[in-house]
């Protein structure tokens, strides 16, 4: 399953946040889905969107939670120095 997430350019990151960001939903993916196929992309673009290919309805659907439940925990696991 290839997990494509976009993140809108008018509202950028604290440096590290999008390598951090793909690492926790990579982890958090692959134990929901714990196939060994899932590929996690996250980039900049003009809006924020959610692309999930190879997967159903339901899928999505929970990969959605699952991004939602990792950008509201940001304070658990992304640490800023």
């Amino acid at each position: 399953m290839r997990v494509e997430i976009t993140v809108a350019k008018t509202s950028p990151l604290p440096p590290g946040a999008m390598d951090a960001l793909t690492a926790e939903l990579s982890r958090r993916i692959d134990e929901e889905f714990p196939d060994g196929q899932n590929h996690v992309k996250v980039r900049y673009a003009t809006a924020n969107q959610l692309s999930v290919l190879g997967g159903g309805k339901e899928t999505r659907d929970r990969i959605s939670d699952i991004l939602q439940e990792t950008w509201e925990s940001a304070d658990d696991w992304f640490i800023t120095d």
